[in-house]
């Protein structure tokens, strides 16, 4: 876990990055991204190489209980099982737009992508297997080699991307943009992209035509005309993405720039959605009458989403209850002697749709902790203010101890297992801090809050409130079960390292 002064330096050459100058044409964006498909090509190409070969080695020259061999068949023929399957499996993954910039570079997206194409080029070659009685592969190899294939690719990919974000505090892979529209949307446009540093947008400035050239936006970014000076400013500042404030422009103007941009092949043309306050639900088209309406969904995770984010939940959240049955129990004898009052506290919290219930914890603090807070009025006002306070007063021996490595929060199982929350996701906020979200609130209600989240890896209690609210939302706009995933294994260390618990 990284301390709260190295939180915010990474903070910071995170934000960085948007106000980074690209380099100068020594190489075009273009070019760069040409490069970069190339690696992914080779690399996507050695590591099935080696999934190939590492299932061989595993299945036949190394000896497991659970294969039986009784013939070691021909490397030959594995070898050139594997060129034919190899080269196959490219052509899945240019098919599935694994190798399209817009797939690239995209949070976990890019690994979901990455697990459908390798499973799909693994039933192309059970298929083929199936269809032509000469072609037997041991079904063993077969496993090993599409476990291998996906860890080996994904694992080529996270450092290739690194690389990337590493290049990018340098001036690579930044694609100049302006906003169009200086409304209230179009001004929370930039500041979205500046926070989500590795967006790979450098924001030049904005057009807008209500306010005055040059006027401030923010931080560094300004008003640099209106909309008829907009083929001027996209031909000096060699603009590749023009992001358009829907909302922010009547319909007169907007056609224009789609007519002059929608299919230049110099200039990326994007329109916001002009619902920013609740794009994180999700939106879906429907034709009614012939009429194309757009449906918001009340819920962030519906289908397939759904089912696979309850599997993971129960599947890991009964077998975990039963295993720490005993921790449990001996937890619930140590607050209890340790200071009088009840074993569980329960928290008032808001759920899904503004639906309240009571999370449970293991009480840390002492039974009068009113009482005590009012001797400290400076940290009374920080706890009203932050909603956290380090050095609490209020906090019990075992309390302290049980906050440290965040085993208070254990007893938050059972809301797991009645619906109310989930293994992973927003952090959990008693009604009163709504107003702190804002207008982001009505997004945070979309999901269940989670026992542990991207803030419970991304620094805990030493970030900053406004901090929190955008990584919640960031989790909630970007949720795949593979970041679930991610944020389960990143929570070990952090819990076990016990920084910026209190």
């Amino acid at each position: 876990m990284k301390s709260s002064s190295a939180n915010k330096r990474e903070m910071h050459s995170e934000s960085a990055l948007n106000h980074t100058l690209p380099v100068e044409n020594r190489i075009s964006t273009r070019l760069q991204w040409k490069l970069y498909q190339a690696c992914l090509i080779a690399n996507d190409a050695l590591m099935i190489s080696l999934a190939f070969l590492g299932a061989y080695l595993a299945r036949f020259q190394i000896s497991f209980p659970i294969f039986q061999i009784e013939i070691v068949p021909s490397s030959v023929f594995y070898l050139r099982v594997s060129s034919i399957a190899m080269l196959t499996w490219l052509a899945v993954f240019f098919i599935n737009g694994l190798y399209r910039v817009e797939n690239l570079l995209g949070g976990t997206g890019e690994y979901a992508l990455v697990f459908r194409s390798v499973s799909l080029g693994m039933l192309l070659v059970v298929i083929a297997g199936f269809l032509e009685p000469a072609f037997v592969l041991a079904r063993g190899w077969l496993i090993l080699a599409w476990g291998l294939a996906f860890s080996l690719v994904v694992l080529g990919r996270f450092v290739l991307r690194r690389l990337v974000y590493w290049m990018r505090r340098r001036g690579y892979f930044l694609s100049p943009a302006i906003v169009v529209g200086a409304n209230d949307e179009g001004t929370h446009l930039p500041e979205q992209l500046w926070n989500w540093g590795t967006s790979g947008l450098h924001i030049v400035g904005m057009v807008d035509d209500t306010r005055a050239k040059g006027s401030a936006v923010y931080k560094h970014i300004s008003i640099l005309g209106d909309l008829d000076d907009l083929d001027e400013i996209v031909s000096q500042c060699g603009i590749e993405e023009i992001i358009i404030a829907t909302s922010a422009l009547p319909r007169e103007q907007v056609l224009p720039i789609f007519e002059h941009y929608g299919f230049s092949e110099r200039v990326n043309l994007r329109l916001s959605s002009g619902l920013f306050e609740i794009i994180t639900t999700g939106l879906q088209v429907k034709e009614m009458a012939y009429v194309p309406l757009v449906c918001v969904n009340k819920v962030r995770l519906t289908g397939t989403d759904h089912f696979l984010k309850l599997a993971l939940d129960y599947g890991l959240t009964i077998p975990g209850l039963i295993l720490i049955s005993p921790l449990l129990m001996l937890i619930a004898v140590a607050v209890r002697l340790d200071s009088p009052g009840p074993v569980f506290h329960r928290r008032r919290v808001m759920g899904v749709n503004g639906f309240q219930f009571e999370a449970l914890k293991f009480r840390t603090m002492f039974t009068n902790g009113d009482e005590i807070l009012e001797r400290y009025p400076e940290k009374k006002a920080k706890l009203i203010q932050n909603h956290k306070i380090q050095n609490d007063p209020r906090m019990t021996r075992v309390g302290g101890f049980l906050r440290k490595y965040s085993l208070d929060e254990l007893p938050q199982l059972f809301n797991v297992l009645r619906h109310e929350m989930a293994l992973v996701g927003p952090r959990m906020i008693s009604p009163p801090e709504m107003e702190k979200y804002g207008r982001w609130g009505m997004n945070l209600l979309t999901v269940r809050p989670g026992i542990t989240g991207l803030w419970q890896t991304s620094g805990r209690s030493d970030i900053s409130y406004e901090e929190r609210v955008r990584l919640d939302m960031s989790y909630i706009r970007n949720w795949t079960i593979w970041l679930d995933l991610q944020l389960l294994f990143r929570t070990i260390p952090a819990v076990i390292k016990g920084e910026g618990a209190y």
